[in-house]
């Protein structure tokens, strides 16, 4: 038996689907033989303001020459890329219409395990509007290392998240956004991955008047360390963050940190978790200087670590 309404959530899911758009581009290419060929491009988007401002994916617009959006309606209107920002693959698409239906944006800090979803967007490219499947939140900050890089503090659902699903809202109960969906992972079944809208947020405006949107970058993947996973591994420590790996001409490589490596405090903060690791991190500025204390083999090391952008 359903615990919730489902009449009224269906109404809402109707209602916040006016705000998805189909997103098509040309990008040009040049192949071995260095000639210039189109390609084709798909992929979602969200209005997120009245005025004509939509929320997507920077690869799925990401050097596109052209840029077409295709209204729940089935009306065509043309887009131009306001800004992007490579480190949460997000960008904003601008279009000359004032009437649009925006969405109602969430609060990710709230997302819970277990908690209802429903990714909306245009799988495919197919006609006749934006298609809807469900799921839970599976997890939540997340980093997955994509073909695009590394991507940091994802939440991870089991809404089946398709080819054009990219840039398309994944809502709650309430039709809210709460993540913007980003990534598929092709060899497993029932994972995927979606930006948190605050995250989102936090950048867009930023997009929307500089064009772009930079934050500092440590360069790892790591693996918070709870008294069970310490036990397991028979690590030395309780708490911290064990980096699983290092990207290549990172600050964390430059600097001489290590896979395997514990990382127990930047600065004077103790870091418990790689949620303490990542607000750490963006609370600085690219170029700032920071110090971070890592255990290696018996012994504790400080390294003098300067943040640059995610290239």
């Amino acid at each position: 038996m359903s615990s919730f309404d489902e009449k009224k959530v269906l109404d809402i899911l109707e209602e916040v689907s006016k705000s998805v758009v189909n997103i098509s581009t040309i990008k040009i290419v040049h192949h071995m033989f260095y000639q210039a060929v189109p390609v084709k491009g798909m992929g979602s988007g969200t209005i997120i303001d009245t005025k004509g401002y939509i929320l997507t994916n920077n690869h799925v617009v990401g050097g596109a020459e052209k840029i077409g959006v295709t209204l729940w309606n089935g009306e065509i209107i043309e887009g131009r890329l306001v800004g992007s920002c490579a480190v949460h693959d997000a960008a904003v698409v601008k279009v000359d219409r004032k009437d649009l239906t925006a969405a109602e944006l969430g609060d990710s800090e709230k997302l819970r395990v277990g908690q209802r979803v429903y990714a909306i967007g245009n799988p495919f490219g197919l006609s006749g509007g934006p298609t809807v499947t469900s799921g839970v939140i599976s997890a939540i900050n997340r980093t997955i290392e994509s073909e695009r890089g590394l991507i940091e503090n994802l939440v991870q659902t089991d809404a089946s998240i398709n080819p054009g699903n990219s840039g398309g809202p994944l809502v709650d109960l309430e039709g809210k956004v709460v993540a913007i969906n980003t990534a598929i992972i092709p060899y497993a079944q029932g994972i995927g991955f979606a930006i948190p809208i605050n995250s989102a947020k936090k950048c867009t405006g930023e997009m929307i008047r500089t064009g772009v949107f930079e934050r500092p970058w440590l360069g790892i993947v790591g693996l918070s360390i709870t008294e069970e996973i310490a036990s397991y591994y028979d690590l030395p420590v309780n708490s911290g963050v064990l980096v699983t790996k290092v990207a290549d001409d990172s600050p964390a490589a430059r600097t001489g940190i290590l896979a395997g490596d514990i990382i127990l405090r930047m600065d004077s903060g103790a870091i418990n978790s790689i949620e303490d690791l990542l607000s750490e991190i963006h609370n600085r500025k690219i170029g700032d200087k920071v110090r971070i204390a890592i255990y290696r083999r018996g012994r504790e090391y400080t390294f003098e670590v300067i943040l640059s952008k995610m290239p």
